[in-house]
């Protein structure tokens, strides 16, 4: 069986605890970070094959991180999770090749927004192997 590894890229304590709890009852591996030295190691090394991440990480906008994390994986998946961003950065994230943006969670149809886009995710990553 794949190894199912989620890396979750936060500076929000709070988010990152309920994000990684959320996908560790569905019975993925998760790894939480808010440096991102631990995003690029998780990335070079692949044990994450999706990363969410939040829209500004360890003092970097999102879009100025997805290039370089694309170039150490290309086929890493990424998914964008911010509320309220203007739409240029929305589509500037999707040119730079995340692969979903998804509501910050807060209400109970967001976590399951976040749930269905990240088995998504996985559904492709097979696909592609």
């Amino acid at each position: 069986m794949t190894t199912h590894g989620i890396l979750i890229a936060d500076d929000d304590l709070v988010a990152r605890k309920k994000m990684a709890d959320q996908l560790i009852s569905d019975g993925y591996q998760v790894t939480v970070t808010n440096s991102i030295a631990g995003v690029l190691y998780g990335t070079l090394k692949k044990t994450a094959q999706v990363v969410l991440l939040s829209k500004k990480f360890d003092e970097l906008a999102a879009t100025e991180l997805i290039p370089i994390l694309k170039q150490c994986n290309r086929h890493l998946k990424i998914i964008l999770v911010a509320s309220e961003l203007p739409l240029s950065l929305i589509r500037k994230a999707r040119s730079e090749g995340i692969f979903y943006h998804a509501l910050k969670t807060g209400q109970p149809e967001d976590e399951e927004e976040l749930r269905e886009a990240v088995r998504c995710a996985f559904e492709q990553e097979e696909k592609q192997n």
